[in-house]
């Protein structure tokens, strides 16, 4: 495997000056500075690991380790915290490879033994087993079976008599083959072990995936240096991740945001420079509405991708809103001298500085008017059953279940997992809407285009459920009525609360890959109790086949 650890040359040399470039430890972090004369601190990138391409002309190989203990990680800004992490860092080493590769990624669990008893009782949609985890490759469109992108699996650790034995830490292999002509862009990995999922990502466990290709090519892309900009949202009290053993015990608790593994973070700009930026929002609670500004003055950002995908051409906005899990790329040009902050709206502090300092670069450098489209859009006129909708409700009744955890979060509208009691009061029922692992809520042919119409029904909007479908991206038509033109692609699409709360309508292209799988809402701890349904991609009926079982659902009585 040919590795570069921390900054790329190209970025290096074009974002730092000279006498700030670090040299790397032999833990793959940036170490200290190179001589004493040394200026500023660069701005933090993880280590990056790179495919190599097979002497045989096979698929390229990235073979990478991922490490998961609980480590004491130097957070610069904040101090040490202990928490579970990929390789001892937050965020993990960030992969690059491009279509056609594949990821080998042997993961070793080092966590100590899952408890024999959870600390409360409620079954398979209460946090229980925080020390198993698996691994969710965010965004690809990679298969969801075997020993691919399986959310069905689960990596447990040593058992306490393993480990009393001095038996060998546990390694487990997700092999994920990305497909030749897969999009170009900014993609992410996390643990998904149903249960385990927030407390985890509130300590860290993320990294950055990038697939390169056309779009890098872009001269104006091209000239740019190329940075991750990776925000965690960590949840910590006194240095430790709280256990999830309460409805509030990780939401309560403030956040400490983190850029590239530190809090605040400077980076730095000249005059008339681009800079291309991979927003990536590994976050499990927050969502982020950013923008760059300097008191009043703003710094203009060019949006080129959305959740992996790049655009027909550059989006220019002053804000660039990121529901949990959303990625985006950005272009940003330096403007007149000063310092200025990324900022996202309802957090107090800067998640990271910018200083605009230096020589100005003349003339500017330039910004693309056109790029190499990620997906080619889809058409309604290719719909399978043009009047019919599938519909997703994220909606939650209070007080359905004893403390600690009080609240159903459900998922409702066309196919909701059955109620207990179907003649009951389904707004107490203890089944209805909540993940059931082995009912299958949609079951999706290959092939096929359909529309999906997602709301949400809290009341509120400070509340966000962010819908997540695995394996297959989703085009964004309308929001709340309004058609968006052009559309755009995304794999997590953030709905808002409100009176009404937000309606999103997409569609939906099922491709490639057969396999179960799983819809959510992206705040994670929604999810580790309930809002979740189980998806299965299948072939198409061959002609004369008979129809699959319908899942119609129940109608809800539930005020929408």
């Amino acid at each position: 495997m040919r590795e570069i650890v921390g900054i790329s040359r190209r970025s290096v040399l074009k974002a730092v000056p000279a006498a700030a470039i670090l040299v790397a430890g032999s833990d793959g972090l940036l170490a200290g500075p190179a001589t004493a004369a040394t200026a500023a601190t660069p701005f933090p990138q993880p280590a990056v690991r790179s495919s190599r391409s097979a002497s045989d002309g096979s698929r390229a190989v990235l073979d990478q380790a991922l490490d998961v203990r609980f480590t004491d990680t130097a957070v610069p800004g904040y101090g040490t915290v202990t928490t579970r992490t990929y390789n001892g860092t937050i965020p993990g080493p960030t992969l690059r490879v491009r279509a056609g590769d594949t990821l080998w990624l042997t993961q070793v669990n080092g966590l100590p033994p899952n408890p024999p008893n959870p600390p409360h009782h409620g079954g398979h949609n209460r946090p229980h087993r925080a020390n198993s985890f698996n691994l969710h490759t965010h965004g690809l469109h990679v298969s969801p079976s075997g020993n691919a992108d399986n959310v069905m699996r689960e990596f447990p650790p040593r058992s306490a008599d393993e480990a009393a034995a001095g038996a060998p830490e546990p390694r487990y292999l997700t092999t994920v083959e990305i497909p030749p002509g897969h999009p170009a862009g900014t993609y992410w990995y996390h643990p998904h072990a149903h249960g385990a999922t927030a407390e985890q990502i509130a300590g860290g466990m993320a990294g950055v995936i990038i697939v390169e290709g056309d779009v890098d090519e872009v001269p104006q892309i091209k000239a740019a240096a190329d940075l991750v900009v990776c925000v965690n949202e960590l949840r910590l009290k006194d240095g430790k991740v709280p256990e999830f053993t309460s409805g509030d015990a990780l939401a309560a608790v403030p956040p400490t945001f983190t850029v590239n593994g530190a809090v605040n973070p400077t980076l730095a700009l000249r005059p008339g420079e681009v800079q291309r930026w991979r927003l990536v929002a590994a976050t499990a609670f927050t969502t982020l509405s950013l923008q760059i500004a300097s008191g009043e003055q703003k710094l203009t950002m060019h949006q080129i991708a959305m959740d992996g995908v790049t655009f027909p051409a550059p989006v220019a906005a002053e804000t660039v809103s990121l529901a949990v899990g959303n990625r985006a790329d950005v272009l940003v040009r330096g403007g007149e001298a000063g310092t200025y902050e990324l900022r996202a709206k309802g957090v107090p502090v800067p998640l990271m500085t910018i200083e605009v300092a230096g020589e100005a670069v003349r003339p500017p450098m330039e910004l693309p008017t056109a790029l190499p489209q990620g997906k080619p859009f889809l058409d309604e006129k290719d719909l399978a059953d043009p009047g019919v909708d599938r519909e997703v409700v994220f909606h939650v009744d209070a007080k359905v279940f004893d403390p600690p955890f009080p609240n159903a979060y459900r998922v409702l509208g066309s196919h909701p997992t059955p109620a207990a009691d179907p003649g009951g009061d389904l707004t107490r029922d203890p089944a209805y809407g909540l993940f059931d692992p082995e009912f299958v809520n949609h079951t999706l042919e290959l092939g096929t285009v359909e529309r999906w119409t997602l709301h949400t029904d809290d009341s509120m909007p400070a509340f966000h459920h962010p819908f997540h479908l695995h394996t297959n991206h989703v085009l964004v038509t309308h929001r709340n009525g309004r058609r968006l033109d052009p559309p755009v692609w995304q794999d997590t699409v953030d709905l808002v609360g409100g009176k009404p709360g937000d309606t999103v309508t997409l569609l939906v292209k099922y491709e490639d890959f057969t396999g179960r799988t799983v819809l959510h809402c992206h705040q994670l701890q929604h999810e580790d109790l309930g809002m979740m349904q189980l998806v299965d991609y299948v072939q198409p009926r061959r002609p004369g086949e008979p129809g699959r079982p319908a899942w119609p659902g129940r109608p809800s009585p539930l005020d929408h």
